[in-house]
């Protein structure tokens, strides 16, 4: 049925669950209902130009005619940060509902999906900390930066995967800066930014979702996610801070230089995205009047 007032829709979920489906499927009903609508990637990795493969972006052939907004917006040499995103997003969800649309964020990436559906405020950066921070990761890894958040912030550093350098980095940066946090959580009573927001959450039961990730990392490979990633290594997709540490690219990247074997390089993707899916589900689970369906839903009974 028509609304009176444009809306927010979110999907969310793991990845290889079908959130770009039901944002396909999802607009197309509201069409036949009278809202034009239109998508917002909510996904950090396809911001990113030439990183098609290994982050199962939908080809433009396959969008159905329906505007896609904030996908190849960065080169692979440029950092994706929250902070650089949730205005632009915001910015493409406003526009579109000037037009009378409504907005569809799609994608999987919790804290990029939250900046932006919720009440978030960003501290400033310092781009000198960051920077001897970052040179720092480089050397020593992430466990020695983790183990100082530890001791200088264990809230924070509780709420943060260990494994994850950026992460660490940016709540070392913010605590130079005096700040008490990083934004890296989601607020225990998080405030909506639209008024009319609905988030529909896909869920897959555990095991099936495994098997689905695991063939579809093997599709990664089969596709040519090799190729890409040569063509990717030729525009300075080493030389960047995000882009590099993709998973997927980061494990081709090792394959192409010998360091690992085909063989290592899947298994090794195909375990870092269960765990990744897994911190989705958590993330995604503590969402308020979150709706949770299956793949197979038909957007219709959603209207």
């Amino acid at each position: 049925m028509s609304s009176p007032e444009p809306r927010l829709w979110a999907v969310v979920g793991a990845t290889g669950t079908g959130k770009s489906d039901l944002g396909l499927d999802l607009a197309q009903a509201l069409r036949r209902f009278g809202n034009q609508a239109e998508i917002v990637n909510a996904d950090a990795m396809q911001l990113y130009r030439g990183m098609d493969i290994g982050t199962a972006k939908l080809p433009v052939a396959e969008r159905r005619g329906i505007p896609h907004h904030l996908f190849d917006v960065r080169d692979v040499r440029d950092e994706a940060a929250v902070a650089w995103y949730q205005p632009l997003a915001r910015a493409a969800i406003s526009d579109i509902h000037h037009r009378g649309a409504d907005a569809i964020l799609v994608g999987g990436s919790g804290l990029y999906v939250s900046s932006v559906i919720f009440d978030f405020q960003f501290p400033p950066r310092d781009e000198a900390v960051r920077r001897r921070l970052e040179d720092e990761l480089e050397a020593r890894g992430p466990a020695v930066l983790f183990t100082r958040l530890q001791e200088e912030d264990p809230a924070t550093a509780a709420r943060i995967d260990p494994k994850n350098g950026r992460r660490v980095v940016r709540a070392l940066e913010v605590l130079h800066q005096g700040a008490q946090t990083h934004g890296a959580a989601l607020p225990e009573k998080p405030r909506s930014w639209h008024p009319f927001t609905r988030i529909l959450g896909l869920q897959v039961e555990r095991s099936e979702l495994v098997e689905r990730l695991d063939r579809r990392v093997e599709r990664m490979w089969a596709q040519g996610i090799l190729d890409e990633v040569r063509a990717l290594r030729d525009l300075g997709l080493e030389e960047g801070v995000t882009a590099r540490r993709a998973i997927g690219y980061a494990q081709a990247l090792g394959q192409l230089t010998g360091t690992l074997s085909e063989a290592e390089a899947i298994a090794q993707t195909q375990a870092l995205t269960r765990r990744y899916a897994r911190r989705q589900v958590s993330w995604f689970k503590r969402y308020p009047e979150v709706e949770w369906l299956s793949p197979e839903t038909d957007p219709q009974t959603l209207l």
